[in-house]
């Protein structure tokens, strides 16, 4: 598809992709037609079993591994590989553990070589913004699990990206943490005008985090349904509207697992009348 053909609102667009995988002698399909276009400032979650390829597709969107076929647009450029406008956060932190806070934040910016004034005063602001200045001195060991995903998000947050893909950035804390980090990144979100793709297991923080929520289905991986999520923010999880959302999403994401346990594991599965929690 033509460059020229994409509104310039969308600060991703996505034609036919299609991503193969050559493994043990065999080819598995892991994404396939996948077309999706999500809006400058969009916060978008994809929610669905494990295998139904969410990460895959943020790694081909970051850049990380090449489609193979079909298009990727970042504000209007055709992705190629990795770039300074889609940044990356993964649930593992990925911090340098020799290296301050400050110096873990300001590591992007080095690299695009930037003025050390520039550096010192981005670096700050962030850290004062995320609740972390008292800590630059200090080492990732020396934090918690929330504030050195904290830390990551302000390293990417550093070199300004137009687009943030968050890989289960929460998946591995406590519950009362992981809800003030989602509040977190809903206030920077608010404030930064973000584009974001979240890929996420839990529903609830789905419902609760996102413009829109897209299901995938079992591999090969596509958009089964995508769900608008007018709910206002803050979001009540005990309102009977959200509560709602959430069976509906649950259902289409059960449909899927149930999918998923039939071909991996060859039996019948029922999915009828059983309470499962994603």
């Amino acid at each position: 598809m033509a460059i020229a053909e994409v509104r310039t609102e969308f600060a991703l667009a996505i034609r036919g992709l299609r991503k193969v995988f050559a493994t043990g002698g065999r080819h598995v399909v892991a994404l396939d037609g996948i077309d999706l276009e999500i809006a400058a400032g969009e916060l978008v979650c994809l929610v669905g079993p494990s295998g139904c390829g969410k990460s895959t597709l943020l790694n081909v969107i970051a850049g990380f591994c090449p489609p193979t076929g079909g298009t990727i647009l970042a504000n209007g450029a055709e992705v190629t590989g990795p770039g300074p406008d889609r940044a990356m956060v993964f649930q593992e932190y990925a911090l340098f553990p020799w290296m301050t806070i400050a110096a873990n934040v300001a590591f992007g910016l080095e690299m695009k070589r930037e003025l050390r004034w520039r550096i010192r005063s981005r670096v700050e602001a962030l850290l004062r913004q995320l609740g972390l200045w008292e800590f630059s001195d200090h080492f990732p060991k020396d934090l918690s699990g929330g504030m050195r995903q904290r830390v990551a998000i302000a390293r990417v947050l550093a070199i300004d990206p137009p687009v943030l893909l968050m890989d289960e950035p929460f998946g591995a804390l406590d519950a009362l943490t992981r809800q003030r980090l989602q509040d977190e990144l809903l206030r920077i979100w608010a404030e930064l005008g973000k584009t974001i793709v979240f890929v996420t297991h839990s529903i609830e923080e789905a419902i609760y985090l996102a413009d829109r929520v897209l299901v995938m289905t079992y591999r090969p991986g596509t958009v089964k349904r995508a769900i608008r999520i007018a709910l206002p923010r803050p979001r009540d999880p005990l309102s009977s509207e959200f509560n709602a959302l959430k069976r509906t999403v649950s259902q289409l994401v059960l449909e899927e697992q149930v999918r998923y346990e039939r071909a991996e594991m060859g039996g019948a599965v029922s999915c009828g009348g059983s309470e499962r929690r994603w």
